[in-house]
């Protein structure tokens, strides 16, 4: 199977990536550029050894950008790469990247969370209907006034939230009775 896999090329089957591929030839030695090399010193950077499923979930995470996922996401996305990941092992390298500050975690509702590959101060609209993150632009949200903090604790991060949805859905709703 694995010989079946390599010969494949880069491609699986209906366009996808094959990753296992990729990564069974990425360089071992230090390339400028290379995106498994550069997800490899960002492991080795923050203290995680760099596994294939490592560096399989940290591309899929990484290679796109700043974005949010969570983990059922990247778990649909690493199946559809071919990437041999269960979703506890999808949930634990979220958790693993997290605690070594390559993510950020946003809950919400305390049912769900997303990751963040932009671990800057940032704001975010959560987008209801769709169940979708979006930064918020710099310079449009300013939080000025913090509450007095409980003796004993410092301001660690505040981060804002705002959920909207959109007016077309609502209108919709309300002219059926469903709002």
């Amino acid at each position: 199977m694995a010989d079946q896999q390599r010969t494949m090329g880069d491609r699986g089957t209906a366009g996808d990536i094959n990753l296992r591929a990729m990564l069974d030839r990425a360089p071992r030695s230090p390339m400028a550029g290379c995106a498994f090399h550069d997800i490899r010193e960002r492991l080795r950077k923050v203290g995680l050894r760099p596994t294939r499923q490592r560096l399989m979930l940290g591309w899929l995470l990484f290679a796109k950008g700043h974005r949010h996922v969570s983990a059922e996401m990247l778990y649909e996305e690493a199946t559809r790469a071919k990437a041999a990941v269960s979703l506890a092992t999808v949930y634990n390298t979220l958790h693993q990247f997290t605690e070594a500050g390559l993510l950020k975690q946003l809950a919400l509702d305390g049912t769900k969370s997303y990751f963040d590959t932009n671990v800057s101060d940032h704001n975010h609209y959560f987008i209801e209907d769709e169940q979708e993150l979006v930064d918020i632009p710099p310079g449009e949200l300013d939080v000025k006034v913090v509450p007095n903090l409980p003796p004993h604790f410092e301001l660690r991060d505040v981060e804002v939230i705002v959920r909207v949805r959109r007016r077309d859905r609502l209108a919709m709703a309300r002219t059926s009775g469903e709002a």
